[in-house]
Order: structure tokens, then sequence, then C-alpha cells
């Protein structure tokens, strides 16, 4: 196998725009795909692959599925104009959305039907790593499945978890990273407004507790998103019913409980029935902010 592939990355958002760019920089063809033509366009003109992709498929060697859904992943994977049935045999299917770990395993099997690998690979690590390419990748899968995706993991992530050799492990692990970071940010959110009540201010909140024992990797990334009213989704409030529904539902089939993912998700429907569905995820202070009557910077 070459050290250089031909690689066709769907899903150009915040998370997939920057694999693609990690790709290309590391000397991959790399096609990149979106229902977004200003996304598409704009990728080609930053190096991208010009080709359309019907003339590529049966010579890619991998395809990175960076959509926001199951439903969005099996469309991509084996909708009306799926691209497994077009890959060539022994090609590899990078998996990179949060989905049920059922599902993975489903697609796993459906890939392998054709003769393609697939890797149940989500990742983390914001928006900013995934265009350094140093995201960290939660991901599980065969021996053969890892061998051909090395090339693409190496040029996208900073770490791979080898977390098994089938897919399902690396969704259940990206379960239980959901559930912590779903939780922090309203958690944040929570403990931001509440220092508001008390006459402390986002930005004095942010000067002190990231420094000292209530911090965390959420806090320091998201509070200041607050502290300065910008709410530009770099990860959107409407990802969070979705993945916390993941992990509740994961959960109920454990016959576990989990009571805070619960109270926290039902704080991100509250976000969506406001309309904040489409803005930063760290919009959920906007929640508790409305419902003591404060205002937060950049609504005055």
């Amino acid at each position: 196998m070459s050290e250089n592939q031909s690689v066709a990355v769907f899903g150009l958002g915040a998370m997939g725009y920057g694999i693609a760019q990690s790709c290309l920089r590391a000397g991959h063809e790399t096609l990149g795909l979106d229902v977004v033509a200003a996304q598409v366009d704009k990728f080609k003109a930053d190096g991208g692959s010009a080709k359309n992709i019907d003339e590529v498929a049966e010579q890619l060697d991998t395809v990175v599925v960076v959509v926001l859904t199951a439903e969005q992943t099996e469309a991509v994977l084996f909708g009306e104009n799926g691209i497994v049935p077009l890959m060539r045999a022994g090609g590899a299917v990078v998996s990179c959305a949060t989905v049920p770990p059922d599902f993975a395993r489903d697609m796993e099997k459906r890939c392998r039907d054709h003769g393609v690998h697939y890797l149940d690979a989500p990742i983390s690590g914001g928006a900013a790593k995934a265009a350094l390419g140093q995201l960290s990748v939660m991901a599980s899968g065969s021996e053969q499945a890892f061998e051909k995706a090395r090339p693409v993991l190496d040029a996208m992530a900073e770490t791979v978890f080898e977390l098994g050799d089938s897919a399902g492990s690396g969704s259940a692990m990206k379960a239980v990273n959901q559930l912590l970071a779903g939780v922090h940010i309203a958690t944040m959110a929570e403990a931001l407004t509440f220092g508001m009540t008390q006459g402390v201010q986002p930005d004095q909140f942010l000067d002190v507790i990231s420094k000292c024992a209530g911090t965390s990797w959420i806090l320091e990334n998201r509070a200041p998103h607050i502290a300065e009213g910008d709410y530009t989704p770099l990860s959107q409030i409407n990802i969070w019913p979705k993945d916390l529904g993941i992990v509740l539902d994961t959960a109920k089939s454990a016959g576990f409980s989990a009571p805070i993912t619960a109270a926290a998700l039902q704080q991100y429907m509250v976000a969506v029935g406001m309309g904040l569905g489409r803005e930063d995820d760290a919009a959920i202070a906007k929640v508790y902010a409305r419902n003591v009557g404060l205002t937060l910077p950049g609504e005055e």
C-alpha cells in the first residue's frame, strides 16, 4: 500500500473541513463533498481534488465520513448514491459520527459484505485540532481496517486509541466522552450564570475558575464564548439532544440509570425550543440567563 492515498471526505463542516485539510497537507489526493456547495468550492480552492465522485469512486483507498447522525452516515454509505457499493474491495471507511454502538456493528457487517473495511472511529478535539491534524480518535475495527486507514489516521489524528478488533467499542467510548462533555458544558453554563447572580462577571469567572480545582478543558474552551458574547457555532446546541439521547438509549439497554445526563439533556432541549439549536453549544447559558432575567455579554 502506497503512503499517499486517494481519499474522499464526506462532510465539510467544522470538523470535516479540518480533516480534509489535514489529509491534503499529508499528501493524499483528497476530494471533499458536502451538501453545501460553497464548502466544496472553498475546499477545491484550497487545493482539494476537482474531480467528480463518480470519476474516483472505484479508485478510492479510504472514505472518511464526518456527518452528524447515524441516518446521514447510512445515507452516505448505502443510500441512493451510496459510496460503498462503488468502492473497490479492500478499501476502507473511517466513520467519525457519534452513533449507537449497535449501528456501528451493523455498518461494519454491511461494508464487509461488499469487501470494504469499516473502522468505527469517533473523533474528539474540536475544529482547531481537526485543522491541525491533532484529533483524538476512539477507534475499533479489524486489523485490516486499521492497516488500510493508517495513512489517513496519521494525517488527521495526534492520538489513535485502538479499542478493539470489531466495530462498536469506539462508539461506546465516544458515548462515555459525550456524557462527560455534554454535562460539563451545561454545568459550566450553570456555574457561570450562578456566579452572575452573585456579582461575578463572566470574564472574572473565567480568570479565576480556570486556575482553580473546578476547571475543565470544556470550561476553558467554552466559557470564553460566553464572556465574549460570540456564539458562532463551532459545536452546535443541536448536537447534544442527539448525542445525549444516544447515551441514554445505550444506558437504558444496559439497565443503567444516568440521571445527571438526563438533567443536562433537558436543558439542551429547552435551548432548542428557544431557537438556539444552530448556535454554539455555549449558548446553553442563555437558558439559565433567561430563567433568572440575566443579561449576558453581547446582549446589552
